[in-house]
């Protein structure tokens, strides 16, 4: 085996942890990895440095992305990923930013009438199964600025990423050991039909409403809340509050 080539994969499988100076840039931008103690700060830096050796990033429509923004969006994207690892990251390889809001051609079939329409959507963040993971970088900058008002756009898509790591999005990720599945089913399906009811009448709610889109919605949702408003998320509902705790950890956002 060519010797240049067997560096090139070991870089690739195990990537050194992020330099000193970049990472202290970013740790300083981002206050959810700077409530992390200081075993999970590690254990990010090196998730970090994974992320960056693994991933490609794409500016588009002239978003200005400098290593900087670029480390800053690894780092959110890694918390969620704390305690799963690198694996985690697995299955996709791109990083698509634009510069803010972005439009995506939705195709609908209404099973009633068989008419099927189309239109544009405007989003903020898109994950494909198996293909890139799509950002605004106004929101991923609001989201450092305003780390604490219940919205997280990379979070968010991670959630839909971890998702997606065994098929289409349904609600339910990959689960360790020790959380039952049929626990989280139960849970989740429960807690997802109770805000579809509150929604469809008109009543307000602590979770989002954009949560009772879908089972897949109401988890990438409520994992938004785990890292921005974990008091809320317990507030609403106590038994996936704490099942996201088991398979996340323990957020370190002001209760």
């Amino acid at each position: 085996m060519p010797a240049a080539w067997w560096r090139r994969l070991r870089a690739y499988l195990t990537p050194p942890p992020l330099d000193e100076a970049p990472w202290q840039q970013a740790l300083a931008a981002c206050p959810l990895a700077q409530r992390l103690d200081s075993c999970r700060q590690q254990e990010l830096r090196r998730l970090v440095g994974v992320f960056l050796a693994r991933k490609r990033f794409h500016a588009l429509a002239d978003a200005e992305l400098s290593d900087a923004l670029c480390t800053l969006i690894a780092m959110q994207a890694c918390i969620p990923v704390l305690q799963q690892g690198p694996k985690a990251l697995r299955g996709w390889r791109d990083v698509l930013v634009y510069p803010g809001e972005f439009k995506v051609k939705r195709s609908h079939h209404d099973d009633r009438t068989g008419v099927v329409t189309e239109g544009d959507d405007v989003l903020i963040g898109e994950a494909w199964e198996r293909g890139p993971l799509v950002l605004s970088l106004a929101d991923v900058q609001l989201d450092l600025a305003q780390p604490w008002d219940g919205y997280n756009v990379v979070a968010h898509e991670i959630a839909h990423k971890l998702d997606m790591l065994d098929g289409p999005p349904d609600g339910v990720p990959v689960l360790p050991p020790h959380i039952p599945r049929r626990q989280w089913i139960v849970a989740f399906q429960r807690a997802f039909d109770r805000l579809s009811s509150d929604v469809a009448r008109g009543r307000d709610t602590l979770i989002d409403p954009y949560a009772a889109e879908g089972p897949d919605e109401f988890f990438a949702v409520v994992s938004e809340l785990h890292w921005s408003q974990p008091g809320v998320l317990r507030r609403a509902d106590g038994a996936v509050a704490d099942l996201l705790q088991a398979y996340y950890g323990v957020s370190p956002a002001p209760g």
